[in-house]
């Protein structure tokens, strides 16, 4: 059924509450939405909330709808981890049982001096640290020496951080590709990620010019089953980075939120438009998130509720909507990592039944199977909630 097209849309981070298993990760009783909304007096999401988003959990301000205009659930990730490849390589099919590699002390010495003798300078940094933090914290040395800032996190993550003025982006993504190219086996971290930045000592800021060099995915996606059977996969936002371009015949890159949902929206009122439109919206996660910051996430939660009309308004006959998440990122803890947390489902579309409860779902490749039966295709991991939902 190739005439048929599915916008796939991941809210980076919205977790709905604790994985069973949380405790494992340092994150009992993290609930990034329900979370959020207690610590706002209540959230004011009405078309989320139609759609049914108050009736996968409690949340103050989002009452349950009578009729949900989407069938609704959540789902729980069964891959070992909490980061953006897990999360978003389930969703398209890949469960991993084995985690990426983490540094919580830092890279080793061995490797990073690997790292400085093909790029033909020392580093600063090594260490897990928030991204902001350690640009204020080394940047005036950064810029002094125009040695680059290597930090990590919880997540696997090798990031590099530069000056534009003192290392232009450009050569700093080609050190990212050195360091892409160097961490593989038991070093093969999920993601490098360029983070460029600007200003000046004191008023710091990270650029929109970030860029993520992915792992490739260690087997067969949702995406690789759709190309390979002619079907459009069109990626905007960091989709292309998460699977470092496999699978996907375009893509578009977005600058936040509103651009992204711009870009997708544009997609979807095109006539010619057809496939899988995979969009990731970052500033959740990005943005608010990883900043311990409920307030700006609930604006940013607001702003979409207000365009979920123009969604709507896009959709033609035929298009399956579908909103879930990758992980949490519960800014009301006080870590400023990911939270293994369940996350949202809502599905919709002329095709769809409103108001079916999908529950709890054991895996977030639920996804790609149901995907894959849209487009009348099989794919071998996850169970396929269509037939639940299909009119």
């Amino acid at each position: 059924m190739v005439n048929a097209r599915v916008a796939l849309f991941v809210l980076d981070s919205l977790g709905v509450g604790e994985l069973p298993d949380a405790g494992r990760y340092g994150d009992t009783g993290s609930n990034t939405l329900g979370n959020i909304a207690r610590a706002m007096g209540g959230l004011k999401l009405p078309n989320l909330g139609r759609l049914g988003l108050g009736n996968i959990i409690e949340v103050e301000g989002v009452p349950p709808a009578e009729r949900p205009l989407a069938s609704f659930g959540k789902m729980a990730e069964q891959s070992a981890g909490k980061d953006t490849t897990t999360g978003h390589w389930e969703i398209a099919g890949i469960i991993l049982e084995k985690p990426f590699p983490v540094y919580p002390y830092g890279f080793p010495e061995d490797l990073i001096r690997e790292f400085e003798n093909r790029i033909g300078r020392k580093v600063l940094g090594n260490k897990a640290a928030s991204g902001t933090e350690i640009i204020e914290e080394l940047g005036a040395d950064h810029m002094a020496t125009g040695s680059p800032i290597v930090y990590t996190s919880a997540d696997s993550v090798f990031q590099v951080a530069a000056h534009e003025e003192v290392i232009p982006v450009e050569q700093l993504y080609h050190f990212c590709k050195i360091a892409r190219d160097m961490l593989t086996g038991e070093h093969a971290v999920g993601r490098v990620i360029a983070r460029p930045f600007a200003g000046k000592p004191g008023s710091f800021r990270r650029t929109e010019r970030r860029h993520d060099f992915s792992v490739k995915p260690s087997g067969k996606t949702l995406l690789d089953t759709l190309k390979e059977n002619g079907i459009p996969v069109t990626a905007v936002g960091k989709i292309w980075d998460i699977f470092a371009g496999r699978g996907i015949t375009a893509s578009f890159t977005t600058r936040g939120n509103r651009d992204g949902l711009d870009c997708a929206l544009k997609l979807m009122r095109q006539s010619s438009s057809e496939g899988l439109v995979f969009t990731n919206l970052v500033d959740f996660d990005m943005l608010y998130g990883h900043r311990n910051d409920p307030r700006g996430y609930a604006r940013a939660l607001e702003e979409l509720d207000g365009r979920i009309a123009e969604l709507i308004e896009a959709r033609r006959d035929g298009d399956v909507i579908i909103i879930t998440a990758d992980h949490g990122c519960d800014p009301t803890t006080p870590g400023t990592d990911h939270t293994r947390e369940y996350v949202p489902l809502l599905v919709m579309g002329d095709r769809v039944k409103a108001g079916v409860d999908l529950g709890i779902r054991e895996t977030f490749a639920d996804v790609a199977a149901t995907v894959a039966c849209i487009f009348s295709l099989k794919f071998p991991a996850g169970k396929s909630f269509w037939d639940k939902i299909k009119k």
